[in-house]
């Protein structure tokens, strides 16, 4: 197949901006690792996503837009087109001209159950404002299949792992996501990969943050360093049905709450909330078919040293290593965007996004919708 040069957006569960990152790949193989950047939201428009959060609880269908959903979407997608110019303005520009556009938009509802999934981006408005086709919608055919419509980064996750040098892979190879919600990719060394999201990652230590420190992130998890983890708290969150199911099983960013932190010290909570993202993705492999030898760590979760310090213990108990994107030769903050150029040329060139084993659909499913600049 022909190798595309594509640019991948992503907004993820953290809500905090956009991703972006440069990809030439035939959608099996990956070619060449681009430039990536990030663009902040600024704290009065994100202020806006968390509220547009309690309006898409309203949304019975799709493409339903209530309240102020639908300039939201408007601004969200320009938001998007604006870090697009100013990204291939840049330096990236000079790396090569994008031929497609992977666009995921800004998940604001996530109801597998339901099958149900709003992501808010105009794909058709984005292709028009940066003159470039875009792939968007890439997860409500896999919810037509029985899916559960995430996660989609195991395909990528996947191929990643097999790029990794002989002297580095160990199989099976588990590729965390850790956003505000975090994900694995659990790959064999043959077959396809198992996936499913973990638990909370980086969303309730935010949500933590922000209410009783009044920031929005715990930046090198310093709020948490002054605290102490407690074990109580921790089990009380891992006794929730969520963690005695296996996969495949996605979550909505509002499926755990603080109720469970709720009268600890502002230190206590961030502590033994990053203990929390890290136990729930350790439990993981009790419903993983071999244990894993080697976790790479990706997202901004990778960032919180207590997330990290708490994964490496429990992966050395069982006998295997934790690493970060980068000492695999990943970049870990472009990891998501990086996947959705990836999707966006396994859409085009009608390759599955999905399997049975990452999301619970029917068969190996693509999807995506494919618009063009209008005239």
């Amino acid at each position: 197949m022909a190798t595309i040069c594509a640019l991948g957006l992503m907004s993820g569960t953290s809500m905090d901006g956009i991703d972006l990152a440069l990809l030439r790949t035939d959608g099996v193989d990956i070619v060449e690792q681009g430039p990536g950047s990030f663009v902040p939201y600024e704290a009065a428009f994100r202020a806006r996503i968390v509220a547009g959060l309690e309006e898409a609880k309203q949304i019975g269908q799709r493409l339903e837009r209530p309240g102020s959903l639908a300039v939201l979407e408007e601004d969200i997608t320009r938001r998007h087109a604006d870090a697009v110019a100013a990204f291939l303005a840049g330096a990236a520009g000079s790396w090569g001209k994008p031929e497609l556009i992977g666009f995921h938009g800004q998940t604001v509802l996530h109801r597998p159950q339901q099958a149900l999934t709003v992501q808010l981006g105009d794909g058709q408005m984005l292709a028009d404002l940066t003159g470039l086709p875009v792939v968007f919608d890439m997860r409500a055919e896999d919810m037509r299949h029985g899916g559960q419509g995430a996660p989609l980064v195991p395909a990528y996750h996947a191929a990643l792992a097999r790029s990794l040098p002989p002297g580095l892979a160990r199989f099976p190879v588990v590729l965390v996501n850790i956003g505000g919600i975090s994900n694995i990719s659990f790959v064999p060394e043959h077959g396809d990969p198992i996936a499913f999201d973990t638990g909370p990652g980086n969303g309730l230590i935010d949500q933590w943050v922000a209410r009783e420190a009044g920031v929005s992130f715990d930046a090198d998890g310093a709020i948490a360093g002054k605290g102490t983890t407690v074990r109580e708290v921790v089990s009380r969150y891992l006794a929730k049905p969520f963690f005695a199911q296996g996969g495949p099983k996605s979550l909505d960013r509002s499926d755990f709450t603080l109720a469970e932190a709720e009268g600890l010290n502002v230190t206590d909570g961030a502590r033994t909330l990053a203990a929390v993202s890290a136990a729930a993705i350790l439990k993981s492999a009790e419903y993983l078919p071999e244990k894993p030898k080697l976790w790479i760590i990706c997202g901004g979760g990778r960032k919180n040293p207590h997330i990290m310090s708490d994964l490496k213990a429990g992966a050395k108990a069982e006998g295997a290593d934790v690493i970060s994107a980068e000492q695999a030769g990943f970049d870990g903050d472009a990891t998501e965007a990086e996947a959705w150029a990836y999707l966006a040329v396994r859409s085009l060139n009608g390759l599955p996004l999905t399997f049975p084993n990452t999301t619970g659909c029917e068969k190996p499913v693509s999807g995506g919708v494919v618009v063009k600049p209008l005239p």
